[in-house]
């Protein structure tokens, strides 16, 4: 009997996952911090993300597990947030390493989410990244824990965009309030992924089974901030844009309560290994995504 695991599946890219692959598996059982409960084909299963119990059994036999459990980086980076983001995607990550090791019968295949931001470092005059050594740390964890018999991939996820969810949502918003001009000065690089090419590319790497190590998850287009919003503006037919100034960004930040780096940081990957291997976007440019996602 095939069977799936999600690790904190209960977010956007959790109910993503859960939508494409509910008909495909003959058991998805989904680890939550919430209440355990059944729905259909579906388990959810209480967890704390940090340390072992009940829940550790259920990866027995399973096909895939794939990792995305972390608290949301959309928020103020002080140093209690930063410690709870850094400490629920490492502490999640070794209690699933440490659990596989438990069972008798392993994942064939572990996809832990990881940041794209170690594939194109952000170099800040102070020398910090915030999400750069986040990203180290989670990594670190990952392969801390030597699983012998489970194929494990780190997948290195830069912005995703969801009709539903994701980072092109406060970008929609703003830009129809007439604020989508250029953020910070423009110049700084955004990739992104499409929502069903992440979930489509999840179940491309737990069927090839000669791929593993860590993938870059993007679309083959990435693009400067000014471009990007450039095109939103033209796609959802706003004639102008406003553009938002570093100083403003960091005044608004602190109002709505999320860190101005997320925009002004800038993320140029590209996905080498999935193409090198045969993955085929459905949408590949910036242009097909938004027209999908927008209009």
């Amino acid at each position: 009997m095939s069977k799936l695991i999600i690790a904190g599946g209960t977010g956007f890219l959790g109910n993503e996952l859960l939508e494409y692959y509910r008909n495909k598996y003959a058991e998805i059982v989904v680890l939550t911090r919430g209440k355990s409960h059944q729905k259909e084909n579906i388990s959810y299963v209480n967890w704390d993300a940090k340390s072992n119990g009940d829940w550790a059994a259920k990866l027995n036999n399973a096909s895939a597990l794939i990792n995305l459990t972390g608290k949301s980086v959309n928020c103020r980076f002080s140093e209690k947030n930063k410690e709870i983001i850094l400490n629920s995607r490492v502490d999640s990550t070794l209690a699933l390493a440490n659990a596989i090791n438990t069972v008798e019968n392993p994942p064939k295949v572990w996809l832990n989410a990881s940041t794209a931001a170690l594939s194109h470092p952000n170099k800040k005059e102070n020398g910090e990244d915030f999400m750069l050594y986040v990203g180290q740390e989670w990594e670190n964890a990952f392969y801390s824990v030597e699983n012998k018999q489970t194929r494990k991939i780190a997948l290195r996820i830069s912005l995703v965009f969801g009709k539903d969810g994701g980072a092109l949502i406060p970008l929609k918003k703003i830009t129809q309030f007439g604020l989508g001009g250029k953020q910070g000065n423009g110049k700084q690089m955004v990739s992104w992924v499409h929502s069903n090419d992440f979930v489509s590319i999840t179940h491309f790497l737990i069927e090839n089974k000669d791929v593993d190590g860590c993938i870059v998850v993007a679309a083959p287009d990435p693009k400067s901030n000014s471009e990007l919003m450039a095109i939103i503006r033209k796609t959802l037919n706003v004639p102008f844009g406003l553009p938002s100034y570093t100083w403003m960004l960091k005044i608004g930040g602190s109002i709505i309560g999320t860190e101005p780096d997320l925009i002004l940081n800038s993320m140029h990957v590209y996905p080498k290994k999935l193409l090198d291997n045969g993955f085929s976007f459905s949408y590949a440019t910036i242009d097909t995504a938004l027209k999908n996602l927008l209009t």
